[in-house]
């Protein structure tokens, strides 16, 4: 199994504790690599680990980057701040996730009693990028005029339904 780019292998344990993460400069240039974007110039997460029943540990914290990415419409760099809430359960060795709701906390089953929480915040950085970056001063197309003489493809409809 290879190693994840940004990896931070964290022992599950019953304490509260806050953890500091920072991506290295060769971390980000790999991500980004993954990403398939230009550059990731920082990333960091600031997560506070505390336990819950069933010993499931709940990281909740932020996570923020600076990345550029490429413009929809122009190709152009387009340098984006992502500043981005974290809220995760880890699951203890053998449990499974069970829930399949979007909008509550993504569950992460650990290996033995350890979990990657740097590919874990990398895995969140990747929902968290803007799907469709575009330049603010990038122009929309121009539409592509109708030519002369086409038909209206809505009179064949008119015909088959007798009008």
């Amino acid at each position: 199994m290879t190693r994840p780019e940004f990896s931070r292998p964290h022992r599950l344990t019953p304490e509260r504790r806050h953890l500091e993460l920072e991506a290295t400069t060769g971390e980000r240039a790999a991500l980004a690599a993954r990403f398939g974007i230009p550059a990731i110039s920082a990333l960091t997460a600031a997560l506070d680990l505390a336990p819950e029943p069933g010993g499931v540990i709940r990281a909740r914290g932020r996570l923020r980057a600076e990345v550029t990415q490429e413009c929809v419409a122009t190709l152009d760099p387009v340098d984006q701040v992502v500043d981005a809430p974290l809220d995760l359960r880890l699951l203890p060795p053998g449990t499974p996730p069970t829930d399949d709701d979007p909008d509550s906390p993504d569950e992460i089953e650990s290996e033995g009693d350890v979990v990657d929480l740097g590919e874990a915040v990398a895995e969140q950085l990747a929902l968290a990028l803007d799907p469709f970056p575009r330049r603010p001063d990038a122009s929309e197309p121009a539409p592509e005029p109708i030519p002369e003489g086409r038909p209206n493809p809505f009179a064949a409809l008119a015909r088959l339904k007798g009008g």
